[in-house]
């Protein structure tokens, strides 16, 4: 009997490949044994994609510590979780503009003599929606780098494997906060509130998963976690500077500065 995922040769009783490990499968597709197998591999508490999601909130030191030392059958690779994480992002945010579209509406939070600074906001909500992912992917080696520097004084990670830590850990932000989202808002509460309530839930389990990592005490994340607070504040007034100026020479500004004007110009007469 050969292998069918590796052709290697199998001992007839073989129910997995003694080389690749695949699972030995004899009988012809049926829809029955489709709608089994897909059933088995989603739903199964086994399931790797079901481990890697539940551990990683009870011990997220065994997922990430895994894959970095090179056991990485068990859970879910970093890579394949965070590109899981992205595909549900791109669909939140369809389903935010087909069902929601309000959320993503800046409006209703300005009065009308602000509607000119609306118009600047909602440019910024379409290049993020259309450019989610990349975004995404930008957030991973920044915040790796300020948690580098962060634990400048712990050698037990370097960047790359920094890297990995935030690729499991914004994936698993993601993922929840599609389901905490929609939970929410099918209950009245506004989007703009959940967006604000969420951003303390990321840093205490960004800062959960460093302390399980680095095996630090409550007082010794708290210091990291300060410091991190201070890497992250300068690093985001740079960022902010540098896409102000970028936005500026783009032209961006341009629609704002006008309606200024004209807003001038009818007070004046």
């Amino acid at each position: 009997m050969i292998c069918k995922s590796c052709n290697s040769t199998l001992i007839p009783s073989a129910k997995f490949c003694n080389d690749c490990g695949g699972k030995v499968i004899q009988n012809r597709l049926t829809l029955k044994n489709l709608f089994e197998d897909s059933i088995q591999r989603v739903f199964n508490y086994d399931n790797r994609l079901l481990q890697t999601f539940i551990k990683l909130f009870t011990k997220p030191e065994d997922v990430i510590g895994s894959y970095i030392n090179g056991s990485r059958k068990k859970y879910t690779d970093a890579v394949s979780y965070f590109a899981i994480a992205l595909t549900i992002a791109g669909l939140q945010m369809f389903i935010l503009n087909k069902f929601f579209p309000s959320a993503l509406d800046f409006s209703g939070f300005t009065f009308n003599e602000q509607q000119q600074a609306v118009a600047a906001q909602n440019k910024i909500k379409n290049f993020t929606i259309e450019y989610q992912s990349l975004i995404m992917m930008f957030y991973i080696p920044m915040y790796a780098l300020m948690s580098k520097i962060t634990f400048f004084n712990f050698k037990k990670y370097n960047y790359t494997e920094h890297l990995v830590i935030f690729l499991y850990v914004q994936a698993q932000i993601t993922i929840v906060s599609f389901f905490y989202l929609f939970a929410m808002m099918s209950i009245g509460i506004s989007f703009s509130t959940l967006t604000f309530y969420m951003f303390p839930l990321m840093v205490i389990y960004s800062a959960y998963c460093l302390k399980r990592l680095h095996g630090l005490s409550l007082k010794g994340i708290i210091y990291k976690f300060l410091f991190f607070i201070l890497i992250f504040s300068v690093t985001f007034i740079i960022f902010s500077i540098a896409a102000s100026i970028i936005y500026y020479l783009a032209g961006g500004y341009d629609e704002l500065i006008e309606a200024t004007k004209a807003k001038k110009a009818l007070q004046g007469s």
